[in-house]
């Protein structure tokens, strides 16, 4: 049987916690941030867990992450 190919740009975005999780940053931080509250930006500086129902799709493109 081959290797399974790992996405890499979702290798980047994206990190697995030791209980398996995976974390994600927040969206609408990168540009257009004059207005944008600064509370808004704070709390989008927090990381994220991706939600369970999309995890499975992410174990597909991260096959040795698990």
């Amino acid at each position: 049987m081959s290797k399974l190919k790992t996405s890499k740009s979702i290798s980047k975005r994206f990190h697995i916690t030791s209980n398996g999780y995976l974390i994600r940053h927040c969206a609408s931080r990168s540009h257009l941030l004059q207005k944008k509250a600064s509370k808004r930006k704070q709390k989008l500086r927090k990381k994220l867990c991706v939600n369970s129902s999309d995890l499975n799709n992410f174990m597909h493109k991260l096959p040795y992450a698990y």
